[in-house]
């Protein structure tokens, strides 16, 4: 299956069990404050079996394309957690997870699972806004001495700030599907009004306007 194929059934999946929400008209607010068209829940993509483990195929498919030389799968907690294992059983690599601060009893760890020093380390998260949550990950584990080879995501808004994050953290993003793709998508299967996605094209050529 080629990429376009992959990014256009990813897509086309999320919006048929509702993960993804398009509202032009009423815009989102996300928590770093951003208005937006698009609400992203990756989390419910866990409650449809086929479709989590055609996530985790096409994960494991991109990281042996991308990261062949990983060694290790690391998921952002919490919701890059399951995609994470997915990937590692097919892959039949040791697995961990990063918490966003160290627990504050026992062991007091903040990766949880395998990592060893020099290890060679692909972090999975279910989604990219700014890159915050999956940058926070990749510093932890460069903290303890690994590698980190690239990173991976289910869907990516295709934000600049994103992009200059990843840059500026000297790593790699590689998705599995994106907003254009999305919106492609939406339009063709009915899930928007077509005089609605100018709007939603607006957006994505400069979401800062939408903050004003």
């Amino acid at each position: 299956m080629e990429n376009n194929q992959v990014a256009e059934n990813i897509a086309s999946n999320l919006l048929k069990i509702k993960a993804v929400k398009l509202s032009p008209q009423e815009p989102f607010t996300w928590i770093s404050g951003i208005k937006s068209p698009i609400y992203t829940d990756n989390r419910m993509t866990i409650a449809y079996p086929e479709f989590r483990q055609q996530i985790a195929t096409d994960l494991a498919d991109l990281i042996k394309k991308n990261y062949p030389e990983a060694n290790v799968i690391s998921g952002v907690a919490t919701a890059g957690i399951p995609h994470a294992s997915g990937v590692a059983n097919i892959l039949n690599l040791p697995m961990n997870y990063v918490r966003s601060k160290p627990k504050g009893h026992g062991t007091k760890r903040q990766i949880e699972g395998w990592l060893n020093k020099g290890d060679k380390v692909v972090v999975i998260d279910d989604l990219i806004s700014t890159g915050g949550s999956v940058l926070e990950a990749v510093d932890v584990i460069r903290a303890a001495g690994a590698e980190v080879v690239g990173t991976a995501a289910i869907f990516t808004y295709n934000l600049p700030e994103a992009d200059k994050n990843v840059a500026e953290n000297e790593t790699v993003l590689k998705t599995l599907t994106n907003y254009p793709v999305m919106i492609k998508m939406a339009e063709k299967l009915g899930y928007v009004q077509s005089e609605d996605v100018d709007l939603l094209h607006q957006w994505y050529k400069d979401p800062e306007s939408w903050c004003k």
